[in-house]
């Protein structure tokens, strides 16, 4: 027998959740209890092995193996822990403890505050009992997961998650009452995401480098990967949604983006849309004309620095030819004028215009908005009265489920009610500004040095929602918001014309809110078109 090694040891002392340790049993009580058992017993402590209450699975997994792997190597024969529930919970893990001892009679294990030792040599009565308290363990840990996935289904019932926040969020509240709300500092970034990979000009590598660039960050302060970047742009979280073991829920936490902005960033991501190839020659029109006869994508070639497109007819297409890129853009400058206001004083008389009409707006608003407030509340109450029915059993589960799914899709009605009178009127004004700004700048923004071809795509891509070729003529059509500027634009610029040739522009000037010309058929609370589209006749 070797005298030396039966004199070493090994302490494993474990934390398995925050309530433990606030009680009592932090790693420093178990190692300095541990500790001095083994003076007292005169034993040598090699090396100690702990488990924080922060540990995953795995890794409880991977230091249980890695201690066992070390007394082995080591020839090791003592190992000293708090109690059986310390060192293992599951019979698999007890099993394996087992099967160490009983492979060498010197070996030794020591549960200092049960005064219970584990050996070759434990009577048949005390083996019994370290089974069964294995099998107790492993009883308060099942038990254990089943109060956690009890309390983590209450609180998805009542529309918050019970994890650490998504990215983009924070949690706030005391113990209990946690909730996640928007981190703004990140929020700005996940939302830029979202609408930068809808554009359809961003590949998910491209967007993770202009993230990257931008300075976003992950928790850990890594940039964040491809992988990473798949899986936000997965998350329905951010669009209102919890999605909880292949169920989905509504969540009460603010969205970051909307449902409709989620759902077509899906259905990219489904088709697995690369965005723009970046080859050698990245032309700007790659991937936006389609061929009229066969509906195609034209392709783009380079020969001797000019960029010709034409169909290859992989549909049988007879429309033959070629097309230079600069009678593309000849027809798409014509395009780009008639949605131009025809000077600065017609675009500010616009701007001033649309702030005439926002307020108008708000005001109609803010009466719908608060009647919808006393409907969601009224909502709220009835969900939190029959949860309360169903704790205390006064309901039955079948009963709370099919009210709660009524409730949920009332509630969820209003919610949209409340972002239509919401979101949308808030940006009603700055929409309107962006719209007729780009309009009157679209072709100067094209034409700069400094555009590259993602720059002029993102342009056409926010005006433009197709563009077909038919025997080299180009035929656009506009995104609703500049299909109505098509329309209204060149008739407010004849007015423009007309009004400087007259008194009443000397005495007024250009456009003059008053101008009875201009504003006598506006109406008195004009509403938006669509998302993008303004009126203000």
């Amino acid at each position: 027998m070797d005298l030396k090694n039966d004199k070493k040891c090994i302490i494993y002392c474990r934390v398995s959740s925050k309530e433990q340790e606030d009680r009592g049993y932090s790693l420093e009580a178990q190692e300095k209890l541990l500790t001095e058992y083994a003076d007292k017993n005169k034993l040598n402590v090699v090396k100690i092995f702990k488990i924080s209450e922060s540990a995953s699975g795995k890794q409880i997994r991977k230091t249980f193996n890695e201690m066992l792997v070390f007394v082995k190597k080591k020839k090791i024969n003592i190992i000293l822990c708090e109690k059986i529930d310390r060192l293992t919970r599951n019979l698999k893990d007890g099993a394996v403890i087992s099967d160490w001892v009983m492979a060498d009679e010197n070996r030794q294990v020591h549960f200092v505050k049960e005064n219970f030792v584990v050996s070759r040599n434990t009577r048949a009565h005390e083996n019994l009992v370290w089974d069964m308290k294995v099998a107790i363990a492993r009883f308060y840990t099942n038990n254990l997961s089943e109060e956690v996935k009890k309390g983590q289904k209450a609180k998805i019932e009542s529309g918050w998650i019970p994890t650490q926040p998504k990215l983009g969020y924070k949690t706030i509240g005391e113990k209990g009452h946690k909730i996640h709300v928007i981190d703004k500092d990140k929020a700005k970034f996940i939302k830029q995401m979202f609408e930068l990979y809808n554009s359809g000009n961003y590949t998910l590598n491209k967007l993770v480098e202009k993230l990257e660039e931008d300075g976003f960050r992950h928790k850990t302060g890594k940039p964040l990967g491809k992988s990473s970047m798949h899986r936000i742009l997965s998350e329905p979280f951010y669009s209102g949604r919890i999605l909880w073991n292949g169920k989905e829920y509504d969540g009460k936490h603010e969205p970051i983006i909307s449902e409709e902005v989620f759902d077509e960033v899906q259905l990219k991501l489904k088709r697995h849309t690369k965005g723009w190839q970046y080859k050698i020659h990245n032309h700007i029109f790659k991937g936006l004309i389609r061929c009229g006869a066969c509906g195609c994508l034209i392709t783009w070639e380079t020969q001797k620095n000019h960029h010709y497109g034409r169909c290859k007819g992989y549909r049988g297409c007879l429309q033959k030819g070629c097309i230079r890129e600069e009678a593309i853009e000849d027809g798409l400058f014509d395009s780009l004028e008639k949605i131009k206001p025809m000077n600065t004083q017609v675009l500010n008389w616009i701007k001033k215009a649309l702030k005439e009409a926002h307020k108008d707006k708000k005001d109609y608003s803010h009466v719908t908005r608060e009647g919808l407030n006393k409907q969601l509340e009224k909502i709220e109450k009835r969900i939190d009265k029959i949860y309360d029915d169903k704790i205390d059993e006064v309901i039955s589960r079948e009963y709370y489920d099919k009210r709660f799914k009524e409730y949920s899709m009332e509630r969820k009605s209003i919610l949209k009610q409340l972002d239509k009178h919401g979101n949308k009127l808030d940006n009603y004004y700055e929409t309107g500004i962006d719209i007729h700004d780009l309009a009157f700048n679209a072709k100067r923004l094209y034409l700069s040095r400094k555009a590259t071809p993602d720059d002029k795509r993102i342009i056409m891509n926010k005006i433009f929602i197709s563009m077909h070729l038919e025997s080299k003529d180009l035929y656009l059509e506009y995104k609703p918001a500049y299909q109505f500027l098509s329309e209204w634009m060149p008739k407010l610029n004849a007015t423009s014309e007309l009004l400087k040739e007259s008194e009443h522009y000397k005495k007024t000037g250009a456009f003059a809110p008053a101008n009875p010309l201009l504003l006598g058929g506006r109406e008195s609370n004009p509403d938006l078109l669509d998302q993008n589209q303004l009126s203000y006749r």
